[in-house]
């Protein structure tokens, strides 16, 4: 591991002025991504900022009948917040679907916002990473590509976000509130808050430098059954080859509203709202599905995503309507 500085600031101002000053540095909580990156030398700051400290840990209900969410509420008792369960039961059932229970009772909300992809070749310093290195290449097209994006990928890209949470919050339609070091504050979508690889995958999100994230909000909630699948390798300990997350309103057995967003598919979580309006408008998981994969693109190893997404999609929905 090389050598760090280590600051402590007392106020979230504090920690965006540091981070706008001091060159690669990184804010650091519960660390359960960043210290195993920096033990891989895969990340190598020059200062970390821990922010353990800081007034950013309160779950609390908004004026509009929504949650406002510290970025330092921890993963474990996020999902185990009664309003939470009962009104955002896909974002309880996401949290609980990640890591284990050691590492959600350490993970922090902004982290699990932050994490970065579980690609292969991002992890492995002896490979070529555009992620990593920009302009190097991408090792994961042509290699061993498994887990692998299929949607809106780019030649310099096709990881994935490994997140549970981050398909929760994107089906939830949730706000990422921010601090600048100025003291500027804005919220923005979680739709907009990751980014496309495109030909920058180094630049993952919206946020700008030492800009730091103080919360995230939901909306008031919305009725319907709340459903997250999540398809990995093994029972537990494992990231999503597909997951789903789902909040389905039916009546006489039939589908009368739906929201999805998709892990494991792309650089972000992945939402279509014509999917959404196919179901709504009584139209076939298949249908719905064509909608999700328009576009969509096998690398090799991870060709069976795009059938998989398929039987998912159509899992969830049979159950739905039989619920």
């Amino acid at each position: 591991m090389k050598a760090f500085t280590y600051e402590r600031p007392a106020t979230v101002r504090d920690a965006a002025r540091l981070a706008a000053e001091r060159p690669n540095a990184k804010f650091i909580a519960g660390g359960t991504n960043l210290l195993d990156l920096m033990k891989l030398q895969v990340e190598t700051p020059t200062t970390l900022i821990d922010i353990n400290r800081l007034p950013l840990d309160k779950v609390e209900a908004t004026a509009d009948g929504g949650l406002r969410i510290g970025a330092l509420v921890r993963n474990s008792d996020l999902a185990a917040d009664p309003r939470v369960r009962k009104d955002y039961a896909v974002l309880a059932k996401a949290l609980l679907a990640g890591a284990s229970g050691q590492l959600r009772n350490k993970a922090t909300t902004a982290g699990n916002l932050l994490q970065r992809t579980r690609c292969y070749y991002f992890y492995d310093t002896s490979k070529p990473c555009n992620k990593r290195e920009p302009g190097s290449g991408c090792s994961a097209i042509g290699g061993f590509n498994r887990i692998m994006a299929v949607l809106d990928t780019s030649d310099a890209c096709i990881a994935t976000n490994p997140s549970d949470m981050n398909v929760a919050m994107r089906v939830l339609d949730a706000g990422v509130e921010t601090l600048s070091p100025n003291g500027a504050t804005r919220t923005i979508p979680m739709a907009q808050f990751h980014r496309l690889p495109g030909d920058t995958p180094q630049i993952e999100t919206a946020l700008q430098p030492g800009e730091i994230i103080t919360a995230v909000t939901l909306p008031k909630p919305v009725e319907g059954l709340h459903v997250y699948r999540k398809v990995r390798d093994r029972a537990s300990y494992a990231f999503a080859t597909v997951s789903i997350a789902a909040v389905i309103g039916k009546a006489d057995g039939k589908i009368t509203q739906a929201r999805m967003a998709f892990g494991g598919l792309a650089h972000k979580p992945w939402r279509v709202e014509a999917a959404e309006a196919t179901l709504a408008k009584g139209g076939s998981a298949d249908d719905a599905a064509d909608a999700v994969l328009a576009g969509a693109r096998g690398y090799g190893t991870n060709d069976f995503k795009i059938p998989l997404t398929r039987r998912t999609l159509r899992a969830v929905v049979t159950d739905a309507t039989r619920t």
